[in-house]
């Protein structure tokens, strides 16, 4: 076997040697060994999963004596490039927490030391591979030995067994034989190697704590001895004690007796007494059957009296249901006094109440199964319902006649309508208070008979029908009679430019409409609900106006059965069928005064629609909605008729200078502003179809003389952009429309210096352009040696383009002057084609610097110069 380099003292020389290279204090070296160091990678559960190439090392444990303490350190040392030992690393063995033998080396010669201090402890420890198990033990049980003399404690042992670890101590110590030398002589002393350490290496469990463990395991022997010896000795104590019970029970043979005896004494006891019960028993069952007897006649008698009285109440009620009261006897037979007139509406109402109830108590439903086989209950129900029958007839009758003599009443007084220069707003307080009276009776009329409402409702429709539709045509003619409005000088897109100017906006029709609908929108929506209510429909109150689904009127109301909405709504029809027309004619005639007047109109409309708080039948919803739809219907006509004029300018002669729709229009953009009254959504839309057509034509108009396109483009597109600066400021839709106008313009600004800026500087361009074409396919150096482009046909062309610069400008500035009918743009429009031409003239120079470098040619500034002197 090999010699472990534990003892190889040259090593031990050698790492002293090294360290005190370093270290200014010496420190004694109690063990080194050659080892192999790899680095683990940590795998799975924080195991190291392999090692990267093993390099070797020497690990030294070192002690280093600090006064009366001593410190102990573990130096790792490397060789150098001579083969000498130096210092790589040290730990100091107080931060030792684990010691870990790695389980994926079979050999079990590699193992990890866990230090608590390290920096990073996401980076795997090094890996220390011995040459075989013995010096592994050997290094390790240093190691441990030494933290429980210097720390008192060891730490953690991973992967081998501590107990072993002792064994194998035991049994690998190494004796050592020395001569002493006493008085008597030299001796021989046999040691272990342990104790020859300076640094005393003691057994992981010492003798007296061996002593302690095996005094706490004696603590739990039975000293029971053999199993069979064991089972005897149980045996035997077990007949003992039973032994010593029977002993006990014949101790106790004369007490038994004694208790016995008084049993026996007890027991005759209970027999008379059970025999002296049994004959009270008999006397009380006889006297209980007397007693049930008797309690029995009582109930019978309490019974039949408590049944007579019941019996006499309820006769006494059937009585007063079977009995029509004296007091409503006229009213409801139509005797004297049983008139239907407002003094006596308070007792033909409880009369109502009163039949209603009875017809109702004598139901089969309400009353006892045996009352109503009684001949009495089926007679008396057969002639309330006779009752009943009559009074519903005599009401219906006296209600389909009082409708149209009240309304009957109103259209004969003049005064309820609107008259020559007096507007007379409708007013029907005094009819609905006088229709109220009667509201209790409809009530009644439907619970007793249903069918009876629909002639009454019809009557009732038709009556006022009349009435709203005469003070609608009154208050109509009246508004239309006392408007002094002459035709609108409304800005057309034909005549001479300066013609139509926009007038004072004095919107007489739209104020017109607006009364109307002020006036008669509210008077509808209350004549509708109170006519739901009054006449009974299943309501509890209109929906408002902004339910889901506004064009349908059957979503106008809460609580509505689909047959009692069919009901209203043909009922609601009747009622306000044909004023329409009325508010139709109105709008016509505004719209003839003022076509613009439509947009005041609708805004109206639309805040009635979709703004109103108040509750809205579903019929007048229906007549907004068209009134609305055919307002929209002529304000497309009229902005349809715009446009047509607008088309016609293509078809005229060529235009100079700015058509004169641009400037109509924003006089008609100024007016519409004006009459917006809510939503503008009508006006956004005319804007757009209006300034789309514009903008169209403006494009055919340009076309016809292709030399003048951009000069057209770029003065109307100004002028629209001068016209409308304000009111783009708030109005979005013209805030679009002057951006596109404002890109338009730039565009044809850019096109048309460009053309002119070529036809002055033809030559000069297309010979750089030809530059740019070449520099495509060769180098800047060989363009020179190009046909055409030589030194000297660039200082032919350079003489040709740039002689008489002067003049050329000028002729430039003449160009853009020419045919230009707005001379306020030609300023800006010249400033624009300096900066265009100087820009251009910079690409143009460095262009010529890479392919001819060293000619002469007028720089940036100087023809900066020379157009800022012109």
């Amino acid at each position: 076997m090999a010699r472990s380099s534990a003892d190889d003292m040259e090593l031990k020389r050698s790492c002293e040697a090294g360290i005190m290279s370093k270290e200014k204090e010496r420190e004694q070296v109690v063990m080194c060994m050659r080892v192999a160091k790899g680095r683990g990678v940590w795998g799975k559960a924080g195991k190291i999963a392999s090692r990267h190439m093993a390099k070797p090392r020497v690990l030294a444990v070192t002690t280093k004596a600090k006064g009366q303490r001593t410190k102990a350190f573990v130096r790792v040392l490397k060789y150098s490039n001579g083969g000498v030992l130096e210092p790589a690393k040290v730990y100091k063995l107080k931060h030792l927490s684990k010691v870990e033998v790695v389980p994926n080396d079979p050999s079990g010669c590699t193992f990890l030391l866990g230090f608590d201090n390290l920096r990073s402890q996401s980076v795997s420890p090094p890996q220390w591979t011995m040459r075989n198990k013995d010096d592994r033990n050997r290094l390790l049980m240093c190691i441990l030995n030494m933290t429980k003399e210097i720390l008192g404690a060891i730490p953690k042992v991973v992967g081998m067994d501590i107990v072993e670890m002792a064994m194998w101590a035991k049994e690998n110590t190494p004796v050592k034989v020395t001569q002493v030398t006493t008085k008597d002589g030299p001796i021989e002393s046999v040691l272990g190697e342990a104790d020859s350490h300076v640094a005393v290496e003691k057994d992981l469990v010492s003798q007296a704590e061996e002593e302690d463990i095996e005094a706490l395991l004696g603590t739990y022997v039975m000293a029971i001895g053999e199993a069979e010896a064991f089972s005897e000795r149980m045996k035997r104590e077990l007949v003992a004690l039973e032994s010593a019970n029977v002993y006990a029970l014949m101790e106790t043979e004369s007490v038994v007796e004694e208790v016995l005896e008084g049993l026996e004494i007890a027991s005759i006891c209970v027999e008379d007494m059970d025999e002296w019960l049994g004959i009270f028993n008999i006397k009380l069952r006889h006297m209980r059957e007397d007693i049930q007897s008797i309690e029995w006649r009582n109930n019978r008698l309490e019974l039949q009296s408590v049944s007579n009285v019941a019996l006499i109440d309820e006769l006494d009620k059937l009585l007063v249901f079977l009995q029509i009261p004296p007091e409503y006897e006229a009213s409801l037979t139509g005797g004297s006094g049983g008139s239907f007139d407002e003094g006596n509406m308070v007792k033909n109402i409880e009369a109502c109440d009163w039949l209603t109830g009875a017809i109702k108590n004598l139901e089969a439903s309400n009353l006892d199964p045996s009352y109503v086989k009684l001949r009495a209950v089926r007679e008396k129900r057969a002639e309330f319902v006779l009752l009943k029958c009559t009074f519903v007839r005599r009401a219906s009758e006296f209600l389909r006649n009082y409708f149209p003599s009240l309304i009957d009443f109103m259209l004969n007084d003049k005064g309820n309508f609107s008259q020559r220069g007096q507007l007379q707003r409708p007013d029907h307080a005094d009819m609905r208070y006088k229709c109220r009276t009667y509201a209790r009776l409809l009530q009644h009329i439907k619970s007793l008979d249903k069918s009876c409402l629909a002639p009454l409702r019809k009557s009732y429709c038709h009556s006022l029908n009349l009435l709203i539709r005469r003070e609608a045509r009154e208050f109509s003619n009246e508004l239309r009679a006392g408007s002094k409005a002459s035709k609108s000088s409304t800005p057309l897109f034909e005549g001479p430019a300066n013609a139509n100017q926009p007038a004072s906006v004095t919107d007489t029709s739209g104020d017109a409409y607006s009364k109307m609908i002020t006036v008669f929108i509210p008077l509808l929506v209350d004549e509708s609900s109170f006519f739901a209510h009054f006449m009974c429909f299943d309501v509890s109150a209109l929906a408002p106006s902004d339910e889901s689904d506004n064009n349908n009127p059957a979503t106008e109301a809460k609580g509505y059965s689909s047959a009692e909405m069919g009901v209203l709504n043909q009922c609601l029809q009747e009622l306000l069928d044909g004023i329409q027309e009325d508010f139709y004619a109105l709008v016509d005639w505004a719209f003839k005064l003022d076509p613009l007047s439509c947009i005041s109109m609708h805004g109206i409309t639309d805040r009635y629609l979709s703004g109103q708080k108040a509750e809205v039948a579903g019929y007048v919803h229906v007549l907004l909605d068209d009134l609305e739809t055919r307002i929209s219907i002529l304000f497309s006509r009229f902005v349809d008729d715009a446009c047509y004029q607008i088309e016609k300018y293509e078809r005229n002669v060529r235009q100079i200078g700015v058509v004169p729709y641009i400037p109509r229009f924003s006089q008609l953009a100024a007016r519409m502003e004006q009459y917006i009254n809510g939503s503008r959504d009508l006006v956004d839309q005319a804007y757009t179809k209006i300034v789309t057509i514009m903008f169209v034509t403006l494009e055919k108009i340009a076309q016809v003389e292709p030399k003048y396109v951009d000069i057209v483009l770029l003065e109307n597109y100004a002028a629209f952009q001068h016209s409308l600066y304000d009111l783009a400021n708030v109005v979005p839709t013209l805030a679009k429309y002057y951006h596109q106008a404002s890109e338009a313009y730039e565009q044809a600004c850019s096109r048309h210096i460009n053309l002119v800026i070529y036809i002055h500087f033809e030559k000069l361009f297309q010979f750089a352009r030809r530059i740019e074409e070449l520099m495509y396919n060769m180098s800047p150096e060989e363009i020179p040696f190009q046909v055409g482009m030589s030194k000297v046909d660039f200082r032919k062309m350079l003489k040709s383009s740039l002689t008489g610069l002067d003049k050329t400008i000028n002729a430039m500035y003449r160009k853009l002057q020419k045919n230009m009918t707005a001379e306020e743009l030609l300023p800006s429009l010249w400033e624009k084609c300096k900066k265009e031409f100087l820009d251009k003239y910079t690409t143009f120079l460095k262009l010529i610097s890479k392919i001819y470098p060293n000619e002469t040619v007028t720089s940036v500034n100087e023809m900066r110069d020379i157009l800022a002197s012109l």
